[in-house]
């Protein structure tokens, strides 16, 4: 057996093209005493039982772009059509006015253990409530189950710098953390270049 130890003080460098995120992982371990948000008549939540690949590509992008979000990007439909289909999978559209106004994604892969696996609006929704009020629907669905244990999700330092501490107003707590290196999905062409100036394109 080795006795390589894996140094992670100090800095590693990374190559262009690419880009990294510390991605910090949030978990709930029990429902919460009260709603997290009040009700709304201005909002409701519909259940998206078939999304259609290239109608979800455009509204990941519009509330992702700003953050760069990529990993449905990267697929052609017909993978993206099955990953969406999975029978543990839900997709949901918060509408306003009949126009969906963001996402939200749970999977139930492991029923103990459900993940908030996409969360978020599009850039005019922002404010208002409307993020609490999502994240509150989806605590009470993934906590309705009896056989939930624990609710996690996670975020990265590539997402809206709000991201992180509304997740914990919401009642997640950070218990992991990771680093993860990708290809710059702007270089491959899925986000325009001059988006999230707050990580710069460094070419390869």
């Amino acid at each position: 057996m080795s006795d390589h130890v894996l140094d992670l003080n100090g800095f590693t460098e990374i190559p262009g093209g690419k880009v990294a995120f510390v991605v910090t992982y949030l978990e709930m371990l029990a429902a919460p005493d009260k709603p997290l948000a009040p009700a709304r008549d201005d909002v409701k939540l519909e259940r998206w039982h078939v999304p259609d690949p290239g109608t979800y590509r455009e509204l990941f992008r519009e509330v992702g772009e700003d953050w760069i979000w990529f990993g449905r990007l990267t697929y052609d439909d017909a993978t993206l059509s099955k990953l969406l289909n999975e029978p543990e999978r839900e997709n949901f559209l918060p509408l306003r006015d009949g126009k969906p106004v963001g996402i939200l994604e749970l999977d139930y892969a492991h029923p103990e253990e459900p993940v908030v696996a996409y969360f978020g609006l599009v850039p005019g929704a922002i404010g208002g409530g409307l993020g609490r009020w999502l994240m509150s629907q989806a605590v009470e669905m993934a906590w309705s189950r009896p056989e939930t244990r624990r609710l996690w999700l996670h975020t990265c330092t590539a997402d809206s710098p709000q991201a992180l501490k509304f997740y914990m107003s919401c009642g997640f707590k950070p218990y992991k953390r990771a680093i993860e290196v990708a290809d710059d999905p702007r270089l491959l062409g899925h986000h325009p270049r001059e988006k999230a100036p707050h990580v710069p394109v460094i070419d390869g």
